[in-house]
């Protein structure tokens, strides 16, 4: 079957790396697929397999999106398209209909729609989850990478959608983690918090930051964000006016966080809401504690209710900072390895091929999995 991977753009993102993961693992498969972009930009395009094709439509402006993309389904027919968040995937929904082809549409969301949209400033974004209800049931399935995702949308009226967990550890992120860490913090005597996410309003680093002042009242410790985005300027100068400038760094982006997660004391997500956080699975996976907001949607299901991991309200500082201070006190939560299994690249990509071909891919005898439906 010819598989096409759409998306925007191969930002730094959760759903990028996700789409890459799948790509490459399809890849090593022989199912080798093409991905299109609506603009070939974004640090995670160097992360794809050499041989996988890559389509670049040249579209600055979403209103060039959806004619290019229906030209393109025109032109070359695959049997199956996969497409990730709202915008792209309601793109995706439309452009098969332009292109009058019976190309298999499936569309993933990641992000929990009645949220990411319901304070948007701009009414073409408003309107977003109007649209999901009405073009997503369109679709031949509809992958929720949660069980509050799911939820979400079903509210929205889309009816049954697939809940698959991101295949988010895999073995190269494994081998990153080994890697030597390049930023001094990790070389000295003090613990350091972890923060990694883009630097914008849904992952609410203000809050972070805030619980981390009350954290350094109590004992000493260093926070490193990773992650670039509109809000650096208003984190800065937070982080100047609460005096602990020579105690937070944000460094900016970085290809391999792994090796961080692997030797920071304490990972903390503290997002306003999610869909899944593949950050918060993969520090559990590289053996460090972890604090997160039970945000909707996905930290409470990685975590298990706070069994793995210590859940807070969302946008509570005090709460954040004692959930760090215990975990620097040596309350960190262990994990098993029988849980992070179904987070794990096999196990996605398996159930990814049952939703895509329509079930008619089996996995070898003994390491078939089943999506989960609600």
């Amino acid at each position: 079957m010819r598989f096409t991977f759409f998306l925007a753009h191969m930002g730094e993102g959760g759903a990028e790396r996700v789409m890459v993961t799948l790509a490459n693992a399809f890849a090593r498969r022989n199912l080798v697929p093409t991905v299109v972009l609506a603009q070939a930009e974004g640090p995670l395009l160097k992360e794809l397999l050499e041989d996988i094709p890559v389509v670049d439509l040249r579209a600055g402006h979403m209103r060039l999106v959806l004619p290019r993309l229906t030209s393109y389904l025109r032109r070359h027919r695959p049997e199956v398209l996969l497409s990730t968040l709202s915008q792209p995937n309601l793109v995706a929904l439309l452009a098969r209909r332009w292109s009058q082809t019976s190309t298999r549409i499936v569309v993933r969301e990641a992000n929990t729609p009645t949220l990411e949209f319901g304070e948007a400033s701009s009414w073409k974004d408003r309107i977003v989850p109007q649209l999901i209800g009405l073009l997503y049931p369109q679709a031949d399935a509809v992958v929720a990478v949660s069980h509050g995702v799911a939820s979400a949308l079903q509210q929205l009226g889309v009816p049954k959608p697939v809940v698959i967990y991101n295949p988010v550890i895999t073995p190269q992120m494994l081998t990153l983690s080994h890697e030597p860490e390049v930023h001094a913090w990790f070389h000295g005597d003090e613990p350091v918090v972890l923060g990694v996410g883009r630097l914008e309003p849904q992952k609410d680093f203000a809050t972070l930051i805030r619980a981390f002042a009350q954290v350094v009242r109590v004992r000493p410790a260093r926070l490193l964000i990773w992650g670039e985005g509109s809000q650096r300027p208003v984190l800065q100068q937070l982080i100047q006016s609460l005096g602990i400038g020579d105690r937070v760094a944000l460094p900016g982006y970085v290809s391999n966080p792994f090796a961080s997660m692997r030797r920071a004391a304490v990972f903390v997500l503290s997002s306003r809401f999610e869909g899944l956080p593949n950050v918060l699975i993969q520090a559990m996976a590289c053996g460090c504690p972890v604090v997160s907001t039970d945000c909707p949607s996905g930290p409470a299901e990685i975590l298990d209710g706070g069994r793995y991991g210590h859940l807070v309200p969302v946008g509570d500082v005090e709460a954040l900072a004692a959930a760090i201070l215990e975990v620097l006190a040596g309350g960190g939560k262990s994990v098993p390895s029988e849980w992070l299994q179904q987070f794990e690249e096999s196990h996605g990509v398996a159930q990814y091929l049952q939703v895509l071909t329509g079930e008619r891919y089996r996995a070898p005898a003994g390491k078939q999995d089943s999506p989960t439906n609600l």
